[in-house]
């Protein structure tokens, strides 16, 4: 896998593969600069006494050092976990506790609990300095990595992945990017989200093109001056970063922008067209998960429907299944891919019951509900266990929210259900603004624009929605905020 990634780089040696940006300078890495670090660095691990196969949990910040100790770890068939800054001493010592890795690559400034084997960061940055290590190739099909998802039930799960899930990501590359070797593409995530990882690092590097990571801190409303003068032609980010950048400043001209990316949770129309509006460029959204990246996505030269996902990637296989059979064209069914696709994960790590749970055939089931018109746009409907019922009546929570989010003096909103007494179940619109909207508008608002059925019962206002690390929206820390003691 980091053959793959860095190979491009070798026609290109002085061409800049990196570049973290802040307002007043950036650092410049070279594809032979990133090379020698990541080979270096692979040495330096080796000689710390790790072996194939052995397993190294990542707990290291937003900066460059990540994706090189990243691709280090898999240049010498180790196998990285990265993990999210974020976490606590108990998330992570759950991680350590599941995996029982041989060694933790370690910023002391995050939280981690005591372990025996720990790399400290200012070690790994000596290592770069050392000879390089030699790629050691293998099975593509073997284990290169891992990462940790919530799950359905709130608990997290390691998600294995083989070498082989780089190669695959390519079928992005037109499927949605329209990525190109002279793209500069700018991401707004930080390095150690494996968003910004693949999408904003490892694919761009794979075919050549430069990538631009703005430091950690910078507002989101500074953004657009950084591409700008950077002449960034792809942005990535998560909706909420759009929405901020609309809502925080006027618009400038970003002529060498084509179009923006989104992925991480749904894009809200409102949001699109938002964005469209002010800077003539199309945002091009993409789904997946972190069992198989993104499969489905929006693209360049095919019709998009406003709020639809848009076409499973070329070279994907991908159904909306009822039961285990393929249901009607627009009727609601499962989002399932199949097990043969390369991206696809080996399986749940130490959990083969779990793994075996998402099998259906030859079909891979996501938990999450689309359908699918005649033309094969997808509308995702939101996950099986977000879906809400009302009445008697299955109602997507996307529905609810994209009807909503266009109300002016809301800026974002999460629709789910909530029992107000025993046994009895609303629906409950939670939602984001500078100050709490008068219910009698908001339920005027709404009665023309749902059936009776999909209509919010109540209307709670926060200072804003409850995120995972991931930036998705937790529908069940809402519904426990709603319903916990007063």
């Amino acid at each position: 896998m980091a053959a793959h990634v860095l190979n491009a780089g070798l026609n290109t040696p002085d061409k800049t593969a990196l570049m973290v940006l802040s307002q007043q300078n950036a650092d410049v890495w070279s594809f032979d600069d990133l090379r020698r670090a990541v080979l270096g660095t692979a040495t330096g691990l080796r000689q710390t006494g790790l072996c194939s196969g052995d397993v190294v949990l990542m707990r290291l910040g937003n900066t460059v050092d990540f994706p090189i100790a990243y691709l280090a770890a898999l240049a010498v068939g180790l196998i990285p976990v990265p993990t999210s800054s974020a976490l606590t001493v108990n998330e992570t010592a759950y991680i350590i506790e599941t995996l029982k890795p041989k060694a933790v690559l370690i910023d002391p400034a995050l939280a981690c609990p005591p372990f025996r084997n720990t790399i400290a960061l200012s070690q790994l940055q000596v290592f770069r300095n050392l000879p390089p290590s030699v790629f050691q190739m293998g099975n593509p099909d073997r284990l290169g990595y891992i990462i940790f998802t919530s799950g359905t039930a709130g608990k997290p799960q390691a998600v294995a992945h083989a070498h082989r899930a780089i190669w695959a990501r390519q079928m992005m590359f037109e499927g949605w990017y329209g990525l190109r070797p002279t793209d500069r593409v700018m991401h707004a995530g930080a390095f150690n989200w494996t968003y910004t990882l693949g999408t904003g690092l490892m694919d761009p590097w794979t075919i050549g093109a430069t990538a631009l990571i703005p430091v950690q801190g910078t507002p989101p409303e500074m953004l657009p001056d950084l591409m700008h003068h950077h002449r960034a032609s792809i942005f990535a980010a998560a909706p909420g970063i759009y929405r901020q950048i609309l809502d925080r400043r006027d618009p400038i001209a970003l002529p060498d922008l084509r179009h923006g990316l989104s992925a991480g949770e749904k894009l809200p129309p409102a949001t699109s067209d938002r964005w469209y509006s002010s800077y003539a460029t199309p945002i091009f959204e993409a789904y997946g998960l972190s069992e198989c990246s993104t499969f489905i996505s929006q693209r360049a030269g095919k019709p998009i429907s406003s709020g639809t996902l848009g076409y499973p990637q070329p070279g994907r296989r991908v159904a909306i299944l009822s039961n285990g059979s393929p249901v009607r064209t627009g009727q609601e069914g499962t989002i399932a891919i199949s097990r043969s696709d390369p991206g696809l994960m080996l399986g749940y790590y130490g959990d083969r019951e779990a793994s075996d749970a998402k099998m259906n055939g030859e079909w891979f089931l996501t938990g999450d509900q689309a359908c699918m018109d005649e033309h094969g746009t997808i509308t995702y409907l939101g996950r099986n266990d977000d879906i809400m019922n009302a009445g008697g009546f299955r109602v997507s929570p996307i529905e609810v929210e994209t009807v909503l989010a266009k109300m002016p003096g809301i800026t974002a909103v999460a629709a789910t259900c909530i029992e107000v007494k025993n046994k009895t179940e609303v629906i409950a619109a939670f939602y984001t603004g500078p100050s709490a909207l008068d219910e009698t508008h908001l339920r005027a608002y709404v009665t023309d624009k749902l059936a009776r059925y999909k209509q919010p019962r109540v209307f709670i206002h926060l200072p804003e929605l409850p995120k995972g690390a991931n930036g998705k929206i937790l529908r069940r820390a809402l519904r426990a905020h709603y319903e916990r003691p007063k």
